[in-house]
């Protein structure tokens, strides 16, 4: 077997349809885009365009709402924490918090808070310092001979410091 010798299987590619090459090719003239208009050029976006009928996206109702002030937490699971103690990533009976996760590579960025969940188990005493946990997580981590401070999380932002009225 050779260089020289090496074709795909038969049938793996496709030869391009050629367009606008003559009336007896089956797709000369218009090349497949029907008559004029705006869809026979070339650069057209009309994604959810219905000919004018008012589009899907528009008639279906608006739901729910949306809190612009929701603060935004990162989950860490139990299990996430003690694969990073058993690849030496973190100290097993350190002080955990925020800025050691991140320095450790469990979390890319600590956002508003980080929140601690109960997947997975812990085998290690840790003393973590989270913005918020389960009562199963706390129970888990106290079960290991650790702790679990609930620290505020970061104030939520808010137009106070343009207010002065």
């Amino acid at each position: 077997m050779r260089l020289n010798q090496l074709s795909d299987n038969p049938g793996s590619r496709k030869a391009r349809m050629r367009v606008g090459r003559g009336i007896g090719s089956g797709k000369g003239k218009t090349a497949g885009r029907g008559g004029k208009g705006q869809t026979a050029r070339t650069g057209v976006a009309i994604n959810g365009f219905e000919g004018g009928q008012m589009p899907l996206h528009m008639r279906m109702p608006k739901r729910g709402f949306n809190n612009v002030h929701r603060l935004d937490y990162v989950e860490v699971n139990l299990g996430r924490l003690q694969e990073a103690i058993d690849a030496g990533k973190l100290e097993a009976g350190a002080s955990v918090d925020g800025a050691a996760l991140v320095a450790a590579g469990v979390i890319r960025r600590q956002r508003d808070g980080i929140r601690l969940l109960a997947k997975g188990e812990i085998k290690a005493k840790l003393a973590i310092k989270v913005a918020g946990a389960s009562e199963a997580a706390i129970a888990a981590v106290e079960k290991a001979g650790g702790s679990v401070e609930v620290i505020a999380p970061k104030p939520a932002k808010t137009a106070e410091a343009g207010d002065k009225a």
